[in-house]
């Protein structure tokens, strides 16, 4: 059976869809279009490439994710160095090892540019800060004069995945030779579910499922405020997942599965073997009840 797919970011806590794709992989779904955001743009391309949950499992087992930490060189103090990367280059991290690895990934596939897609089969959402508005590509790269068949697919991922003051922002420049300073999707849309609407008629033109690595909304915990970095991270989370929440309506809520991942951080790159197997272990689970009771 075809379906549509939406991957929401969470950057580590991916690997717990790993678990949902082997689910859905041994019950005959096949993915026609799918979406996503900060890692979940990741695990979105490597399917749409054509990768299998097994072969997944086992590139993400082989991969040193603390790799992806390349830093600049220089022969200040490490501590020193990360803040003046973070006030002159935006970012601890130049975030070029991981773009780096998804190209090398897509390539292995036949893919290197949007061009070598089906037209609409992969979305990738990330923020222009510049502009101050959320971007879907590859549907926007008109908006600054790119041909969206010719736009890397690896740059794509790499913006959705600039995690603000993480990873350096991306600068993407239009026709005229400005540019935009590209972040992280995840600040406008971390859960792009309302890709697939059809706008007009607000429904969907085949059966969506969603991969969400939250709780469900009523199940959330509050935020719990006792200084101000805790205010911070409330305001930071409520800010990014104000826009989703709109368009997690009831009847989007029976689509969705949600996988609560809720002691891992995004940035946890140090995952042993043991806590990533929970969390595929995690998402069969939760894939499996929602097959069971999932109709369409």
């Amino acid at each position: 059976m075809k379906i549509d797919a939406v991957f929401a970011g969470g950057g580590v806590k991916a690997f717990a869809f790993l678990g949902s794709l082997k689910v859905l992989e041994e019950k005959g779904y096949e993915f026609e279009r799918v979406a996503g955001t900060s890692a979940g743009s990741i695990v979105a391309a490597l399917v749409k490439a054509g990768y299998t949950s097994e072969e997944m499992m086992t590139i993400l087992d082989q991969i040193d994710i603390d790799s992806f930490k390349d830093d600049r060189i220089s022969f200040l103090p490490f501590t020193v160095l990360k803040w003046i990367n973070v006030y002159m280059k935006l970012g601890l991290y130049k975030g070029d090892a991981l773009e780096a690895w998804i190209r090398e990934l897509l390539k292995a596939k036949g893919i290197v540019t949007f061009g070598d897609l089906p037209e609409q089969s992969l979305r990738v959402v990330v923020s222009d800060l510049s502009r101050g508005q959320m971007v879907v590509l590859p549907d926007d790269l008109d908006k600054y004069g790119i041909r969206a068949e010719s736009f890397s697919v690896a740059k794509a991922i790499r913006m959705s995945c600039s995690i603000p003051y993480f990873f350096e922002p991306v600068k993407l420049y239009d026709r005229s030779g400005h540019y935009s300073y590209i972040v992280d999707g995840g600040l406008l849309s971390n859960f792009p579910i309302w890709l697939f609407r059809d706008g007009e008629k607000n429904t969907w033109r085949r059966p969506v499922i969603g991969l969400q690595l939250k709780p469900k909304i009523e199940d959330q915990p509050p935020h719990r405020i006792k200084n101000a970095i805790d205010l911070y991270k409330a305001v930071f989370d409520t800010m990014t997942a104000a826009h989703d929440a709109r368009h997690i309506e009831e009847e989007d809520a029976q689509n969705v599965i949600f996988i609560p991942v809720t002691d891992v951080k995004a940035t946890d790159f140090n995952l042993t073997p043991v806590e990533k197997e929970e969390l595929i272990k995690l998402g069969e689970a939760k894939t499996t009840k929602f097959l069971s009771r999932w109709s369409f």
